[in-house]
């Protein structure tokens, strides 16, 4: 620890003060940026807009570890900062230089989403927003490979078997060996590392569903049973592990793939009942099942106990106002787990409503481009994976938002690049570079077919 002068130690209440107004302004200007890209005419005007979204990073994370090292006097804030600064440049630059027809709106989202959680984390626990940042550093250099994987191996959609058996297989190991911690085997802990496989399993499943449904055409009905029987594998585990949230995500990711590829309502309205009487079923079974939804139908009633945790996001995000506390002069620290779970909450609190849902916005903005990318893709097998991997995006948000805001009862759910969590960090990189590669087969398509145009004189 160093001693700060003590002028500018009595005023980082005052500083923090202006700058929460600040860090409102500098995400409402990313998500209006971001919502008008597609607006914008030609390619030099859509990349000024992303270079105007780069400052924007860069401003953000150095006004919240500034804020972080006046309130507390530790220079390895500043530390952690320049740590930052190498990141978003290797990032940024490694993309643009490995692959200049990839989506940088899309890299943007990724880094604004990252950035947040680094100062919030950071906010919480400095040792946890290292662990973060150690983290999305190894998993964004994992992720300058996939985009050349998706591009150069034309064989992926010959492994449908390989892809269930590796995520059952991960499954089983977990629900053999995890210890169970907060009512659900999540995860094993491996040289001192802590896993979560059911999040790199969220991948390989989507990938099993997408091969196996493109194998013949049209799908014969023993395709979409087979596809059924093997995601329900998925879901069991992990009920019988307990982890009812990630199983949720699962159900989905398959509801979305199934409808997508067969074009028949019979086969997610049918998924849809069987999942509505697995929940009752859960209800009965689990007790921690029981105690969530007791807990989210009034958390009051039970505040000492199963109604703390959701009795205190209410509290933050209502202490919190429009335009919240300020950074350090809130009490995020009272959530159980707001580094985790409850990491919007903790948002809520210190950057206020406003800023919250923006952050929503910027999810929605990514679910989109997502979205947009696989109606684009011709390739049917890559199609499914892409609106697969959306699916499980865009529902985990909603899961944690709408569980900390009381909209439905909590899952346990992790906000996707926000919260800390390696496993979770590290299959989100991954997944949205999986999407890069998608993006870029998308853009070589286009490519083809004008050359093709052009052969033929059009």
């Amino acid at each position: 620890m160093i001693q700060l002068p003590s002028i500018i130690a009595n005023s980082a209440s005052v500083v923090t003060q202006l700058a929460k107004y600040l860090f409102v302004l500098l995400i409402l200007l990313f998500v209006l940026l971001d919502f008008s890209y597609f607006s914008r005419k030609g390619q030099k005007a859509k990349n000024a807009l992303v270079a105007k979204q780069i400052i924007i990073i860069f401003f953000f994370d150095t006004l919240g570890y500034v804020l972080c090292f006046l309130h507390t006097a530790n220079l390895f804030y500043i530390l952690m900062l320049g740590g930052i600064y190498a990141y978003l440049f290797v990032t940024l630059s490694g993309y643009r230089m490995m692959y200049p027809k990839s989506s940088m709106l899309l890299v943007n989202n990724m880094l604004m989403l990252l950035s947040i959680g680094f100062v919030i984390i950071g906010r919480l626990d400095l040792s946890e927003a290292l662990k973060q940042y150690v983290i999305a550093s190894g998993a964004t250099v994992l992720a300058f490979l996939v985009p050349v994987i998706i591009r150069k191996l034309h064989f992926l959609n010959k492994l449908t078997w390989l892809y269930a058996i590796l995520g059952i297989a991960s499954l089983l190991v977990v629900f053999a060996l995890a210890v169970t911690s907060r009512g659900a085997k999540l995860s094993i802990s491996i040289g001192g590392i802590t896993v979560q496989f059911s999040e790199i399993v969220k991948i390989t499943l989507v990938f099993f569903m997408a091969a196996k449904l493109t194998e013949k055409d049209p799908i014969p009905f023993r395709d979409v049973v087979i596809t059924t029987i093997v995601a329900a594998a998925h879901v069991v585990i992990l009920v019988l592990s307990t982890d009812l949230g990630t199983a949720l995500v699962f159900f989905i990711a398959y509801i979305v793939v199934i409808y997508v590829a067969t074009d028949r309502a019979v086969y997610p309205l049918a998924g849809l009942l069987g999942g509505s009487l697995a929940a009752v079923c859960a209800y009965f079974l689990f007790n921690h099942v029981r105690q969530r939804v007791e807990a989210w139908r009034n958390p009051f009633y039970n505040y000492d106990t199963t109604g703390y945790q959701i009795s205190q996001s209410l509290f933050a995000i209502g202490a919190g106002g429009w335009f919240g506390t300020g950074l350090y002069l809130g009490r995020p620290e009272t959530i159980p787990v707001a580094s985790k779970d409850f990491v919007f909450s903790a948002i809520c609190e210190e950057f206020g409503g406003v800023f919250a849902i923006a952050l929503i916005l910027i999810c929605m903005n990514t679910f989109l481009l997502i979205c947009n990318i696989s109606l684009k893709i011709e390739n049917r097998f890559y199609k499914l994976i892409a609106l697969g991997l959306g699916a499980e995006y865009g529902f985990q948000v909603f899961l944690t938002i709408g569980g900390v805001t009381k909209f439905i009862p909590m899952t346990g759910i992790t906000l996707p690049l926000v919260s800390y969590g390696g496993s979770s960090v590290l299959s989100t990189i991954i997944l949205l570079a999986i999407i890069q590669g998608l993006y870029i087969l998308r853009e070589d398509e286009g490519e083809e077919r004008e050359r093709e145009r052009k052969r033929l004189g059009y």
